[in-house]
C-alpha cells in the first residue's frame, strides 16, 4: 500500500445558481481541494458542493457524481462511493483511512479559518 497522504490546493466552488437553485457543479478528475491518491490512477478527492464540501473517487467509471457530504460517517461515505473504486485491489481499508484523513484535514482547515 502507498503512504497516504493529504493534498491540498485552493479550488474555486463552482456549484452553478440559477434562479435560486444549487447545481451540481462540473465534477471531475481535476475538480478538488484535497487529495489522497490510492494508486496511479485512482484517488480520494474532497470538492466544494453547494455550501459544503463532497467526497467521492476522483475517477468516476459508474456514477459521474457519487459523493456525500465529509461529515458523513467515513464508512458510509465509503459504501455510497464504492461502485466508482474501479480497482478490486484498492482496499475498504485503505479507503476509509483515506477518506478519514480527508475529514481531518478539512476539519482542521474549517477550525483555522474560524479563530480570525
Amino acid at each position: 500500500m502507498r503512504d497516504l497522504t493529504v493534498e491540498t490546493r485552493q479550488q474555486e466552488n463552482r456549484t452553478p445558481v440559477a434562479a435560486g437553485l444549487a447545481l451540481t457543479p462540473p465534477l471531475g478528475q481535476d475538480y478538488w481541494s484535497h487529495r489522497v491518491r490510492i494508486t496511479d490512477r485512482q484517488a480520494i478527492v474532497a470538492f466544494p458542493k453547494f455550501s459544503s464540501i463532497g467526497i467521492g473517487f476522483a475517477v468516476e467509471a459508474e456514477d459521474w457524481n457519487c459523493n456525500l457530504p465529509y461529515r458523513c460517517d467515513a464508512e458510509e461515505i465509503y459504501e455510497h462511493i464504492e461502485p466508482n473504486k474501479g480497482d478490486d485491489a484498492i482496499s475498504r481499508e485503505t479507503c476509509i483511512a483515506a477518506i478519514r484523513l480527508l475529514q481531518g484535514a478539512i476539519q482542521a482547515q474549517q477550525e483555522g479559518s474560524s479563530d480570525g
